[in-house]
């Protein structure tokens, strides 16, 4: 997973991610900014501390956590949710339990593809829904 480690900015997603944002609760305006959204991740292992800051032109969140811990959540887009990162496979996979009834559970998968791309796959479970983005990585 330390492939993972770096500064990585979104280039490109696909047409699912307006239809993710929806099916997890996310409203119109909102997802109206977040298609529209740059976006740059900062991924950081210190021991068994981790941090994973995402930048946007809308919002930022700044997540520490460890391995196989659960923690509380805001999400950039507001929801509430209990969160648990887990290496699986060489990914970093952040499950995100909703806190809020009606609103599904999602999963966000982060994978590198090659020295230079990253892939951040976002589904909501039970939905069959499912968006990638493709990240890039920055110059150390």
């Amino acid at each position: 997973m330390a492939k993972l480690i770096g500064k990585w900015k979104l280039e490109t997603q696909d047409d699912n991610w307006d239809e993710y944002m929806k099916a997890v609760g996310v409203g119109f305006a909102t997802r109206q900014i977040g298609k529209r959204t740059s976006s740059w991740e900062e991924i950081k292992q210190n021991g068994e501390d981790w941090t994973l800051n995402i930048t946007s032109t809308f919002k930022n969140v700044y997540l520490q956590f460890k391995l196989g811990e659960e923690f509380e959540e805001t999400t950039m887009d507001g929801r509430n949710v209990q969160s648990v990162f887990n290496e699986e496979d060489g990914k970093l996979v952040h499950y995100q339990k909703s806190t809020t009834v009606g609103q599904p559970d999602s999963v966000v998968i982060r994978e590198r593809v090659d020295d230079h791309t990253m892939t951040v796959t976002f589904e909501a479970i039970g939905k069959s829904i499912k968006s990638v983005r493709k990240f890039v990585r920055l110059p150390a």
